[in-house]
């Protein structure tokens, strides 16, 4: 049953995951285009929805006493009104699986366009000396709507939702526990959602099932790097790897 295009697409969920492991995102915006052109819209978008849910919750168990409960329920508030239009679009309107692919990467690109844009404004800043802190704009409320529209839609709503909230959390560790809790209740209303459309068929609970197995791997591999890693390094070489993944898209 498993054949070797499901075997790459193992292969991407490990490395894509440890990678979530670390940040708290970027995983699923990493695997989405690669999972999209291995095995299928129908198939990436369940298990991936799946793993999210499994990978945040360990993330949350390591630390949850860092938990920002007060931008937590903000975040899962605004974000649902946007994640229940991505999933009107998805269900209510035929997309050629090409123009979907497209669609999706030219969001990627715009996240890694956002997310350069915000390093090196932040490097300006440091540079001038610039340390006063900067009351975040509505114009954040507004990210966390569209985070929400894109989420529903390919579950990688992610590096919008960092946007939003690298502007209102500064400790790492509260950064990281906090948007995995936001994924881990967002994607549990997308599982539900998942199960009733019949998208839970023998072959994709088997990959499922080997899959979450590597996950377990990919978050003790992330937690040990997450202790060593320079965050700097580590997010100039994601940004990288989701221009990559944008690019392929495109290219289709």
């Amino acid at each position: 049953m498993i054949d070797w295009k499901d075997i790459l697409f193992l292969i991407v969920v490990l490395i894509s995951n440890i990678i979530q492991s670390i940040t708290g995102f970027a995983g699923t915006v990493l695997a989405m285009p690669f999972s999209i052109m291995l095995v299928g819209y129908n198939v990436a978008k369940p298990i991936l929805n799946v793993l999210g849910i499994v990978i945040s919750l360990g993330v949350i168990g390591t630390g949850y006493k860092s938990l920002n409960k007060k931008e937590f329920f903000k975040i899962i508030a605004i974000m649902s009104v946007g994640m229940v239009a991505g999933m009107v679009i998805t269900k209510q309107f035929h997309i050629n699986p090409a123009l979907l692919y497209k669609v999706l990467g030219g969001i990627v690109l715009f996240f890694v366009g956002i997310g350069v844009f915000n390093a090196l404004s932040q490097k300006r800043r440091e540079k001038k000396g610039d340390t006063a802190e900067k009351k975040p704009g509505f114009w954040v409320n507004i990210i966390l709507i569209i985070a929400g529209v894109v989420h529903g839609m390919f579950v990688c709503g992610g590096p919008l939702l960092v946007v939003y909230a690298s502007q209102k959390m500064k400790g790492r560790d509260e950064f990281r526990v906090t948007v995995s809790a936001v994924w881990a209740a967002l994607n549990t209303v997308i599982l539900f959602s998942d199960i009733r459309d019949g998208y839970f068929n023998p072959k994709l609970l088997v990959l499922m099932g080997i899959a979450i197995g590597i996950l377990f791997g990919a978050l003790w591999i992330g937690n040990v790097i997450f202790k060593h890693i320079n965050k700097k390094w580590f997010m100039i070489i994601t940004y990288v790897l989701m221009g990559i993944s944008g690019i392929s898209l495109l290219i289709k």
